[in-house]
Formats: structure tokens, sequence, C-alpha cells
């Protein structure tokens, strides 16, 4: 018993010295310039907004079915009740020890996306996942068993408001940029004459639920060949690229026009409701869409002997960049943790590591919720019939609550005009909070045996 326990000790460690290494290689890469900030946002972006809804289509579209569809109940349950009760423990943590407002979100939302993917390949190298099932597609059910519960996190983020926090992506690459560009093009309207441009609105900022002000150089008309080529200009040939924004904005004021004709609380629902539409959240309906119609899960990913036409080269493609997002991501996370130390190197406020802050996140995190998490999935599992009989659901459902905090603090203290000083105190925050990750490895040994001891009860 203490030999299985100390081998599946070593294999958890190994996995979270693999992830901890990987945030070190983005570190690294942002330490020599290969990666820049503004190159890390960009990467991140495209993780969030393509390679994640290709991740949750493949995933979550290859293990639901209709007979499957039940065991994913109790994991938006069990996520929603848990970061409910970590935000009530977070917001009482602040009002009773006058911590600053970015605690509250830091206590609640761990990360639900990169860092537990990117372990569970890790695990499944380390063969560590073999013991409770060994069935070829035990690392997918795990994925997408993640995968609904970072779904909940987020989407419970975006319930908080924009003003809050920046939930639209996992790690939170920045909309300082976006809301740059949108001063910008504030200010290019009322300076139009001065520089010869006109404003058109009808460019929409999906993910900050803003429009965006899209500009047109109208001497550019006369003479298209001196136009100035830019990283936005369009590749589309001129007449397709005129007649696309012509589109936009007659269906930009057409919807305007209704919108404006419906009551105010209609108005609130719809403007509360836009928060929820992002690419990850219809990239998991797309998914349960393609997984609960039997003719579609048949085309996307049965054997093309059965049917599977789709099998062979789109499924296979939505998995290929699919599978780019968790290394890309925690990669990402070096890199930004690497900018982060930077500037509060350069900078004249340090900021000091709120070590109080740190101390309970840590707790709640690593050591209190897998505490409370690992009994109540064994019992749930044991004594009753809640859960589906798969050790694969039992051992993620006890990992769920666990890991450091997503990077999504860092957009906050932006959102909020936090001053440097402070902004620093959260970027040191973070760099001790994911140096301490491997922690995690003790999580994943409990919740290894507890699964294990539940099979066959």
């Amino acid at each position: 018993m203490s030999s299985s326990i100390v081998t599946s000790f070593l294999g958890a460690l190994q996995a979270s010295i693999s992830v901890l290494l990987t945030i070190f290689y983005g570190a690294i890469a942002g330490q020599f310039n290969l990666i820049s900030e503004d190159a890390a946002k960009d990467i991140s972006k495209t993780c969030v907004r393509m390679f994640l809804p290709a991740l949750l289509i493949h995933n979550v579209g290859s293990q639901l079915d209709l007979d499957s569809a039940a065991k994913y109940i109790p994991i938006l349950i069990y996520a929603i009740a848990y970061n409910l009760i970590s935000m009530g423990i977070g917001y009482v943590c602040t009002r009773l020890f006058k911590f600053p407002s970015w605690v509250t979100p830091a206590i609640a939302f761990n990360n639900t996306t990169s860092l537990p993917l990117l372990l569970v390949q890790s695990l499944s190298t380390t063969g560590v996942l073999s013991s409770l099932d060994p069935s070829e597609d035990a690392v997918d059910r795990a994925k997408s068993y993640f995968l609904v519960n970072s779904i909940v996190s987020n989407t419970l983020t975006f319930a908080l408001g924009p003003r809050l926090l920046n939930g639209q992506e996992e790690d939170a690459p920045g909309n300082g940029e976006d809301q740059d560009k949108d001063k910008g093009g504030q200010s290019s309207d009322t300076s139009d004459d001065e520089t010869d441009e006109t404003v058109i609105e009808g460019t929409e900022d999906v993910e900050g639920g803003r429009i965006r002000a899209t500009q047109r150089n109208t001497s550019d008309d006369e003479d298209q060949d001196g136009e100035q080529v830019t990283e936005e200009t369009l590749l589309l040939p001129d007449p397709i690229a005129r007649k696309s924004k012509d589109a936009g904005k007659k269906a930009y004021e057409h919807g305007a026009h209704h919108f404006s004709k419906l009551p105010p609380w209609a108005q609130s629902f719809l403007v509360f409701a836009y928060q929820f539409a992002n690419a990850p959240v219809i990239g998991a309906l797309l998914g349960c869409v393609v997984g609960l119609t039997p003719a579609l899960h048949r085309v996307f990913f049965a054997s093309p002997e059965d049917g599977g036409y789709l099998r062979a080269w789109l499924t296979s493609s939505l998995k290929n960049i699919g599978d780019l997002f968790a290394a890309l991501q925690v990669l990402v996370v070096g890199v930004k943790l690497c900018a982060s130390a930077r500037k509060q190197k350069a900078g004249e406020e340090s900021g000091a590591v709120p070590w109080l802050p740190f101390a309970i996140i840590t707790f709640v995190r690593f050591v209190m919720w897998p505490l409370l998490s690992v009994p109540l999935i064994w019992a749930l599992a044991t004594k009753t019939n809640v859960l589906d009989a798969d050790p694969i659901l039992w051992f993620a459902m006890m990992l769920m609550p666990a890991g450091p905090p997503a990077l999504k603090l860092t957009a906050l203290a932006d959102v909020n005009g936090s001053d440097e000083k402070e902004k620093m105190s959260i970027a040191k925050f973070l760099t001790l909070s994911y140096l301490i990750s491997p922690l995690i490895c003790f999580s994943v040994v409990g919740s290894l045996k507890a699964s294990e001891a539940a099979v066959g009860r």
C-alpha cells in the first residue's frame, strides 16, 4: 500500500513539475524576447477564441451522447455550488480582514482550463491514470469533464460584469488594448475634420460588449494605389470589403432600431445575456448539439466504414488545433509572469506581497477544497447513485476546486484603476501562486487513491 502511494505521489509530482516547467519555458521565451507581451496576448486570445472552442466541440461532442448526457448534470451542479461557496468565502474574508477587492475573485476562481488539461496530459504520460481506467479514451473523458467545469466557472465570472472582472478568457489577455482602441475611435470622431476620416459604426466588439468604431479614410477613395497598408488592412478585394462593411452597418442600424423599441426590462435582459455570447460557450453548445444528435455524432466521430464521413478531415482538424490550447495557454502564463516581474523590477513602486491573502487563498485552494471535495465525491460515488460509475469522473470532480487562481486578477487590477504599487503586489502574488502549484500533487494523490477505493464498492 505504501509503495503504491509513493508511486502515485511521484507520478503526480512529475506531472506537476511538468506543468511548472512549461510555465518556466514561457518565462524564458519572455525574458529573451522570443515572445513579446503583446504577442502573448494575441496567442492567448487565439487560444480562447479558436483553439478552446475547437477542443470543446471535439471533446464534449465525442464524449456526449443521449446515453451519457446524464453524467454531466452532477458536474454542472457541483461546479456551480463550489464556485458560489468560494465566492462567499472570498467576500467574507475581504470584508472581515479589509482585503483589496481582487482577493474575492482570487479565492472564487481558480485556473479551471489550461492548468488541469495539461496536468491530465502529464498524468497520462506518467501512467498514473491507468490505475483508474486503462482505456484509450480515459484522458479525453477527463478533459471533457474539466472543460464542462471551466464553462460553468467562466459563465459565473461573466455574470459578475465587466466592471469587476475580465472573464472572457481564462487567463484574461487584457482588454486594455481594446479599450484604448475604443477611446481612439471616439476621439477620431471628434477630430473628423482634421484627420479627414469618417466613422462607420458597425463593427462589434464581441468580447467587451461594446461597439468599436471602424474608420475609413475618404481621401483614399480617389487614389486606392496610395493606400497605406497596416496590420488591420482587409485582405479581401475592395468591392467585397466595401460590401461587407455596408452590410455590417445596415445590420447594426437595423438591430439598433428594433432594440430601441423594446421595453427597458427586455433591453436589460438582452444586455445581460449578451455577456454570455463568447467563443467557449458557443463551442460547448456546438459540442452538445453534435453529441446529442445521433446523425451528427455518427458523421463526426464514427469510423469511415460506419458513416463517419467527417472524421478523417473535419474532426481531426478540430482535434489538431484543440490540442494546441493547453500547452500554449500555460506557456503564455510564463510570458505574462515574466512581464510582470520586469515591470516590478523597473518600477519605483515594487509593492509588498500580501501575505495574509496569499496564505488564505493557498489554504482554500490547496488544502480546504481537497479536504472537502475528496470525501464528498467518494461518498456520492459509493453511497448514492448520483454519479455515473466512472472512476475518471470521480477523480476529475475531486480535483476541480483545487489549483492556483487564474490570471484574470491582472485584468481586474487594470479595470479597477489600481495604482502601480497594487498591480505589482498582484503580480508578485500570482508569481508565488504558480511557483507553489506543484502542491496540487497532494490533491492528485488523494483523489487518485479515493477513486481507487471507491471502485467496486
